[in-house]
């Protein structure tokens, strides 16, 4: 039996929600699974701010109503967990780190890892967070003044994010040289991240034992991060057994077995670096294509001369900091969050029974007209008083918010001001911007081409 018939088998819920039918759903099916993102803007435009879709048993519920966002997020959070086929399949790669695990065990990580993101901890790594970003802007763009580099080459923008992620990860939260592994990491990195949404994805989901095409290949990338991760807790028991207040040291101090650290330095090698380095590449897009954005960058780098701090920039890069939040509200790198209920609970005004699935996307919500007036358009103005803005959540909402954000909002200042001080990004002749591809974070399709180019260079 196809997939599609199978689809048109199923006997949801029934909730009194509004939605496409299963039939609609198997004519979509393939559409679905190659551009998420258009699909879920096309239901909710036509359902409304709650869609139910027909799976079996209990409901499934697109929310997309910033006042219900915020009860399953926050209010609520202690009733919505993260027992959903979404972070089951991303356990399958991180193990249940702090990303992808549920209570209790979540709480008692979080706490351990905590002290590593406070802001004195951010502020004494600011240093390595800049070092990781102008090696490799030295590596791909040429090298320091006053050699002659880049002058109007193409360059892979996407590429380069990726490199100074993966690098800033590893010097910021684990005192360690990745530069070894990371090739390979980077590999490992991207094809798990690939296989987990497509597992995630996934209706009717085979047994992991199975020697399906996507479990093996899961297995590989799992073997390669598990041997990168062992690498790097080896090395640091030999030099000093934990013993710092980095986030490796923290886990290896705090008693954990070296499977739990593991799965931590698969979370962060994974989210701590995919993430930031795909809302870069779309940061760099967006500001080639509007330059005046990009030299009011440029100038008011220029008007505080000195290293950027990696805490407390909104005060003095009050306009680079703005261009970074409408970024990240375009192009928010948690694209979707599921949650399952554990008891009945209220959404949309309508009862809902323990069990029912909460499907959130911060890519609807931040372009809520209602919210955002002009919402498709790259306006950094939005965001210079600094205030908190309804329905805005690029890392998430309520007690599970990125334990991560700070740092990644610091790093990627840290990197524009290192860039775009140096040099101006265009786009390329005939540009046709790259599509959105919803994977655990969401990428431009086949990279970020961008015109780099040195300032002063001919």
């Amino acid at each position: 039996m196809s997939v599609a018939t199978r689809l048109q088998a199923m006997q949801p819920t029934d909730v009194g929600v509004p939605g496409p039918t299963s039939w609609d759903m198997a004519r979509a099916f393939r559409s679905v699974r190659a551009d998420p993102l258009t699909f879920l803007g096309e239901v909710a435009e036509r359902y409304g701010d709650t869609v139910s879709f027909p799976v079996p048993g209990a409901p499934a519920l697109l929310i997309n109503d910033p006042v219900d966002v915020k009860h399953v997020l926050q209010t609520s959070a202690r009733s919505w967990g993260k027992d959903t086929v979404q972070y089951a399949a991303l356990a399958r790669v991180t193990g249940p780190g702090l990303l992808a695990s549920a209570e209790p065990g979540w709480i008692e990580h979080r706490r351990l890892a905590a002290p590593a993101f406070h802001h004195q901890r951010l502020e004494a790594v600011g240093d390595e967070v800049r070092a990781a970003a102008r090696t490799a802007i030295d590596a791909r763009l040429g090298g320091p003044a006053p050699r002659r580099v880049v002058g109007g080459e193409v360059v892979d923008v996407a590429a380069l994010t990726h490199a100074i992620g993966l690098d800033a990860v590893g010097r910021a939260l684990f005192s360690t040289d990745l530069s070894d592994q990371a090739q390979d990491l980077l590999r490992a990195t991207s094809d798990a991240a690939d296989l987990v949404v497509r597992l995630g994805r996934s209706i009717l989901p085979r047994a992991e034992w199975t020697p399906t095409r996507t479990n093996l290949r899961l297995r590989s990338a799992r073997r390669r991060l598990d041997a990168g991760a062992a690498a790097i807790i080896a090395e640091r028991r030999a030099r000093d057994a934990g013993r710092g207040d980095d986030l490796l040291g923290l886990l290896l101090d705090s008693g954990m077995h070296d499977g739990e650290v593991r799965d931590e330095l698969v979370t962060m090698v994974i989210a701590g670096h995919e993430t930031v380095a795909a809302a870069l590449a779309w940061t760099l897009m967006l500001l080639a294509e509007h330059p005046d954005a990009q030299d009011r960058v440029r100038a008011e780098l220029d008007s505080r001369p000195g290293p950027v701090p990696l805490v407390g920039n909104r005060d003095r890069l009050p306009w680079t900091r703005a261009v970074v939040d409408e970024a990240l509200r375009l192009y928010p790198p948690a694209w979707a969050i599921s949650r399952r209920s554990h008891r009945d609970d209220v959404l949309g005004g309508r009862a809902v029974p323990a069990g029912t699935l909460a499907i959130i996307s911060p890519w609807l919500v931040h372009r809520r007209p209602d919210l955002w007036p002009d919402p498709e358009s790259f306006r950094p103005e939005r965001f210079v008083d600094g205030t908190a803005r309804t329905g805005y959540l690029p890392f998430g909402q309520g007690p599970r918010l990125c334990i991560g954000r700070e740092f990644a909002l610091g790093e990627m200042v840290v990197v524009l001001a290192e860039l775009l001080r140096e040099h101006r990004i265009d786009v390329p002749t005939g540009w046709d911007r790259p599509v959105a591809e919803a994977k655990v974070a969401v990428h431009p399709r086949g990279g970020m081409p961008l015109v780099v180019r040195r300032l002063g260079a001919r």
